[in-house]
């Protein structure tokens, strides 16, 4: 082959390559995939601050006094009744002992009355031993039994205070905090620790009590966390108002894998009564110089741009004006590179 030949194949082969993409771009098929525009029961929203708490959330305090010998490290992560701090226990242990003894000494004397009684109820039966005798033991065995019944109480009140040396996890839970450290001695009443349910999490948000009856139970509210967006579920509505702040609570369950405790977020309160209203996917709209719009893909599998107004969101659609109806296809991906008129092939789930 000639060196001409081979120059004008080189430059034959630039221009197929640099021209293809060109091509296609304006004429071939572009790949997408399209959802429907369908009705949906919306209503105009207002955002207000809210907080990712625990549901169990608890500073656990010490019920016995004495010195800290171990204490669960921030983050040990426990179950329930798990032990997560332990009070010196000596004195207490000491004393369950001696009154263990103590009963011990009771329940003999308590059986050589009970024996001694059927002893002289028999010989007063034959009228050799004084009426007196007998009612003597009885008095002593109903003493005895008393005596008896005494210490067994002391005995299971000492047990439950050594039950108690030992400060056991109420729910699954992580220590996030050490309010003592061991060697410190504690009065009852004292806090040592705090666990926290990382499992368990809800939103706490108040809101104007003017929007007060368009929340409900169990309603879906749109959460916002920086670019995170999540769907809550209204737990429970105080139906108390501030006097100061003239607001209500609100609590909603969040997924505990979304949010950590403590997380700012923003909830989206519906400030009027819910209407239908033409949504799309909020993916659908394209925005460009021209302004926002959608591509609706017509039944020859071509992609028509519409100039679209947007309304209220709602959760991951969002209300459209323009000329779309309910079941058009719009396209969800591949609309950003689209052209007006372009064939478009659809991309299946």
């Amino acid at each position: 082959m000639s060196k001409a030949k081979i120059i004008i194949t080189v430059v034959a082969l630039v221009l197929l390559a640099t021209s293809g993409p060109a091509i296609a771009q304006m004429g071939g098929p572009a790949l997408v995939r399209v959802a429907e525009a369908s009705f949906k029961d919306i209503s105009p929203v207002t955002l207000v601050p809210g907080t990712v708490v625990s549901r169990n959330d608890a500073r656990l305090s010490a019920e016995v006094t004495g010195r800290l010998i171990a204490v669960a490290d921030v983050g040990t992560v426990v179950a329930r009744g798990e032990v997560i701090a332990e009070i010196e226990d000596t004195a207490l242990r000491l004393l369950n002992t001696e009154l263990q003894a103590q009963i011990v000494r009771v329940e003999a004397r308590l059986n050589f009355l009970e024996n001694e009684e059927k002893r002289f109820a028999k010989l007063a039966e034959s009228n050799l031993a004084a009426a007196t005798q007998l009612d003597q033991t009885v008095s002593d065995r109903d003493v005895a039994r008393g005596d008896l019944a005494i210490a067994r109480s002391r005995l299971a009140q000492n047990q439950d205070q050594l039950d108690r040396t030992q400060i056991n996890a109420p729910f699954d839970g992580i220590v996030a905090e050490r309010l003592m450290t061991p060697g410190e001695r504690v009065d009852e009443g004292a806090m040592v620790v705090r666990l926290i349910d990382q499992e368990n999490l809800e939103v706490i948000a108040r809101a104007p009590l003017e929007y007060f009856r368009f929340v409900r139970h169990g309603q879906l509210l749109d959460l916002q966390a920086e670019s995170l967006q999540a769907i809550g579920v209204v737990r429970t509505v105080v139906a108390v108002g501030d006097e100061n702040t003239h607001q209500f609570e609100i609590r909603l369950n969040v997924d505990s894998q979304l949010f950590p405790v403590g997380q700012t977020v923003r909830v989206s309160i519906p400030t009027s009564e819910t209407r239908e209203a033409l949504t799309v996917p909020r993916d659908a709209l394209v925005l460009r110089a021209e302004g926002q719009s959608v591509f609706v893909v017509d039944a020859n599998d071509e992609a028509r741009q519409v100039q679209v107004t947007v309304g209220v969101g709602h959760g991951d659609r969002i209300e459209i004006l323009g000329a779309v109806s309910a079941g058009d296809r719009v396209v969800i991906r591949g609309n950003e590179r689209l052209q007006p008129g372009q064939a478009v092939s659809i991309m299946d789930g």
